[in-house]
């Protein structure tokens, strides 16, 4: 059964696609589980754990259910993660599913579609259900097991064929994840793991 008191997805603000030979929409998705993985090319752990754990989901799931895109959103070091860079970090760890390039923010470092799904940093991995609606988001590292678990459920629910919905900050890498610090109106800094069903 389906959650429709769930949020919609934000659209993906994208300015450049590799591995794909057209741009990726989440309308387009409709009718698949989405597993978007936000990442960094200089994360530690989305080098360890977050990309290599999005490469099995691709190759497990059948790619007319699951739909795996991953989302280089760089809020750090922006000379060095570049679209070319990028490129050959893709073939070097041979990415083989769709990679788009976050939008630069537009007043802050912070990339627009990382902003638009209140991320806090990399890797963060959201699953987006069937109907387009956010249900799940971990950020740094989730098990293979209980993330399965999230994907076969949601690919088991029900599609809505009629439905068609549309500060300054800082950051730090550990060995698992690279958070950006975003300063709360107390002033005190948001870091730490996330996992967590979204809600409305």
């Amino acid at each position: 059964m389906t959650d429709a008191s769930q949020p919609m997805a934000p659209a993906l603000r994208v300015e450049r696609w590799f591995n794909t030979a057209a741009p990726i929409t989440l309308d387009g998705l409709r009718g698949k589980v989405v597993v978007l993985e936000a990442f960094q090319m200089l994360c530690p752990g989305c080098v360890s754990h977050g990309l290599p754990q999005a490469g099995r989901i691709h190759a497990t799931f059948a790619h007319d259910q699951v739909a795996v895109i991953g989302l280089h959103t760089v809020f750090e070091h922006h000379a060095a993660m570049t679209p070319v860079a990028l490129q050959a970090f893709l073939h070097e760890y041979r990415i083989a599913f769709p990679v788009g390039v976050d939008m630069p923010g537009m007043r802050d470092p912070i990339p627009q579609t990382m902003r638009a799904y209140a991320m806090r940093g990399t890797p963060t991995l959201v699953l987006i259900d069937r109907n387009g609606r956010l249900r799940h988001r971990h950020l740094g590292q989730v098990s293979d097991l209980l993330l399965g678990a999230q994907i076969a459920s949601l690919s088991g629910e029900a599609h809505d064929e009629s439905h068609n919905g549309h500060a300054a900050s800082t950051s730090s890498c550990t060995a698992t994840s690279c958070f950006r610090d975003a300063s709360g109106t107390n002033g005190n800094t948001v870091r730490g793991m996330e996992s967590d069903d979204v809600s409305g």
